[in-house]
């Protein structure tokens, strides 16, 4: 059999969640939990709060507020859920006869996620420092109950980053440091769903059937980041950093297997191209007094990066294909508070809203069943001795009730889901900071 172009959802589904490991996070696939710490303020604040080494990943310059070598490592446990309900008017491909699909609504599509992370910082002098980190910064998990209504647009789809980011800092004077970052991010994708196989017969002609589709692909890419901040009082600070983009061509193959009663199978190279999005953040911090704390801030996702998706296959009749995510540039807005309850104890809450790319029914993805996400966040830390603090932190997600009516681009070959996902989301974090 000659090779085929892959199907135009298998690889939406990849780049619409390229660099995920689930999805009760920030909307969208961008994963915000780079450390614990900032967890229970639901990241308020979170370019202007140098309290361990991880304020690298979110403000460089914040390193010049930590003097003498700081090591900082941490483990979010993400555990979304995505239940799908019908509203019966979901359809199977056109292509095979585009009839009501049988297979029930998938059950629960979230799973668990593990975000791991570990940062180090050097003071060099008296205004230089120099740090490491190492995170995941995007990512993206779902799986459905086997032959759900939806197996031609996603059936399981996993993906997973590292992101390593050095950086050097430089502190102007008591008033003001800036820092800058280079970034190196892996990106490792597996993807599997059914799909729509036209079968060539020995006589001439086709004719039409399907396959389980099993697709991989693996990435590398560079980006940079920078950031700011300002101490214009001893109680108060500000943070702005920026993060750039970071274009990724991920390559791979994909087998197609079980194809018709035969169970014939094939294989062939893919590769998709995708600009992943640039952040910018305002961070304010204020001591109001020894025992309260007061965070916020506004950050920007330049989402409007990814309007589309632009495939590449090779091999003999391979095409291109092309399918619109149109994605929203979006905002986040969080407000938060510490309360220093005990001489080595402080009690964190915060509330954050976080605005999602996707905002049609139509545009949205099987893999990406994302809304608008509200955070409600508390946590505590403990100073366990001078030098070295324990976090602990707990978001829950709310989600309100999110429409989907799709057809990927191609009612063809992907048919429709139309329905509502009933999403919520739980983090669990936990972060070891020292000083040495």
């Amino acid at each position: 059999m000659s090779r085929r172009s892959l199907s135009l959802s298998t690889l939406s589904a990849i780049v619409v969640g390229l660099g995920a490991t689930s999805a009760a996070h920030g909307a969208g696939f961008q994963l915000l939990e780079q450390n614990a710490s900032g967890l229970g303020n639901a990241y308020a604040g979170s370019a202007a709060n140098p309290e361990n080494a991880s304020i690298i990943y979110y403000n460089p310059a914040g390193m010049t507020y930590l003097p003498g070598i700081n090591v900082s490592g941490g483990v979010n446990l993400i555990k979304p859920s995505f239940k799908f309900s019908d509203n019966g008017n979901s359809r199977n491909p056109t292509a095979l006869g585009g009839t009501r699909p049988t297979g029930g609504d998938g059950g629960d599509a979230g799973n668990l996620g593990v975000v791991p992370n570990l940062y180090g910082s050097w003071q060099l002098s008296e205004k230089w420092f120099i740090g490491l980190g190492v995170g995941a910064p995007f990512g993206l998990m779902t799986e459905y109950d086997k032959g759900w209504e939806g197996q031609y647009h996603s059936n399981k789809f996993e993906i997973k980053t590292i992101n390593v980011n050095p950086s050097i800092a430089y502190k102007v004077n008591d008033k003001f440091s800036m820092g800058f970052g280079v970034n190196w991010q892996h990106i490792d994708a597996t993807y599997k769903k059914k799909t729509v196989v036209p079968v060539a017969l020995p006589g001439g002609g086709t004719f039409i059937t399907n396959g389980d589709a099993d697709l991989n692909l693996k990435g590398d890419a560079w980006g940079w980041n920078v950031g700011f901040m300002l101490q214009p009082t001893e109680d108060t600070r500000i943070g702005l950093s920026y993060r750039s983009k970071i274009k990724h061509t991920a390559k791979g193959d994909t087998d197609i297997t079980n194809i018709g009663p035969t169970g014939q199978s094939v294989s062939f190279d893919a590769k998709a191209s995708v600009d992943l999005p640039d952040t910018l953040i305002l961070s304010a911090t204020h001591q109001l007094n020894e025992k309260w704390e007061l965070l916020g801030d506004i950050s920007w996702t330049g989402w409007s990066s990814i309007p589309d998706l632009k495939i590449r296959n090779s091999g003999t009749g391979a095409r291109d294909d092309d399918l619109p995510l149109n994605f929203r540039d979006t905002w986040r807005i969080a407000v938060g508070t510490s309360y220093k309850f005990a001489p080595d104890w402080k009690w964190k809450f915060g509330l954050a809203y976080d605005q999602s790319p996707v905002h049609k029914a139509e545009d949205r993805p099987t893999s990406l069943p994302d809304n608008d996400r509200y955070w409600f966040s508390t946590g505590v830390q403990w100073q366990a001795t001078k030098n070295t603090t324990l976090d602990l932190g707990y978001t829950y997600l709310y989600l309100r009730k999110t429409d989907i009516d799709t057809t990927s681009g191609n009612q063809l070959t992907k048919g429709r889901v139309a329905g509502t996902y009933d999403s919520s989301g739980h983090i669990f974090g936990l972060q070891l900071s020292s000083r040495f």
